[in-house]
């Protein structure tokens, strides 16, 4: 599972700063993950492939997590693309993208699908052999989601010295893998036990877009592998957060230590602040194992 973030700054961009936009790898998927204004430059900037960008999750209607789509959406008919686009967003984001490719007489070449979200319950709304995706309801000023990306069970691993010590033949490996016992050359019932491994635990990967600290979130992500939370603000500004319905570093914390994940990456930055290395130092006071996000950052998770 890999992160890149292509932004992870708040509110307008600026020349060394972009707004929010990550692309996840996870089990041969490619997922973009909201799409702030510039986000298809830094696609390119990070040698992304267009064509393996098949679903987009969208937060929330706020600008600077939805307006570089319309851009996107251009580009890739401008491309020649013919693949199928998933969007996953709240409700009104199929009116907003349409209405302007549709003033603009430029749509068409391949089919957009929009998945519209109204419900405040955490919802599946992705699935397939290898990964599960669930939204996250989070508190802010408009309508939000989260996403959880869930890795599903992999498959078992053959210890290859115990099925060879076992006389089991090779057109059976996949069964073991696939966890149930097999028969060897002499008849015997072999247990799947006694020749694979379990496979590796899956991981999951928490995305918490703009919100004020909720802990209705707490079960939804709890023992997550990797939590990215927004902190907008350090404690200084704390009393902003009443307002804007957003977050500091210490409660981003604070949710990450409540639900047990094994790691924290922080984001979403207010512009303010010309040190981000503050952030981390003072979500280290509550959870120890903080990362800070960054413009073109990688996570191997």
């Amino acid at each position: 599972m890999k992160l890149t973030i292509l932004g992870c700054y708040s509110a307008t961009p600026r020349a060394f700063t972009n707004p929010t936009a990550q692309v996840l790898d996870i089990k041969g998927n490619l997922f973009l993950i909201d799409c702030g204004e510039g986000t298809q430059v830094q696609l390119r900037k990070f040698k992304i492939k267009f064509s393996r960008i098949k679903h987009v999750f969208i937060s929330h209607l706020h600008g600077d997590h939805f307006f570089g789509l319309i851009g996107l959406i251009s580009t890739f008919r401008l491309l020649g693309r013919e693949a199928e686009l998933h969007v996953y967003g709240p409700k009104g984001i199929k009116e907003a993208i349409l209405l302007q490719l549709r003033l603009g007489n430029s749509y068409g070449g391949y089919e957009l699908i929009f998945h519209e979200m109204t419900s405040n319950k955490s919802e599946l709304i992705y699935e397939n052999d290898k990964v599960e995706v669930h939204t996250i309801p989070l508190k802010h000023r408009v309508y939000t989601n989260g996403f959880l990306f869930k890795e599903k069970l992999g498959e078992r691993k053959l210890d290859i010295t115990s099925v060879l010590n076992n006389d089991i033949e090779q057109c059976d490996y996949r069964n073991i893998k696939l966890g149930k016992d097999v028969v060897n050359k002499h008849g015997d019932l072999i247990a799947n036990s006694l020749v694979s491994f379990d496979p590796e635990p899956p991981k999951s990967y928490a995305f918490c877009s703009d919100t004020k600290y909720t802990e209705t979130i707490l079960p939804i992500i709890e023992n997550t592998t990797v939590l990215y939370h927004e902190s907008t603000f350090l404690e200084e500004h704390a009393h902003l957060c009443k307002k804007t319905k957003h977050a500091t570093a210490i409660e981003a914390a604070t949710i990450a230590l409540k639900a047990n994940v094994k790691q924290l990456i922080l984001g979403h930055f207010s512009t303010r602040y010309g040190n981000i290395e503050c952030f981390k130092k003072e979500a280290n006071s509550v959870f120890h194992n903080v990362h800070l996000a960054d413009d073109g950052k990688e996570f191997n998770l």
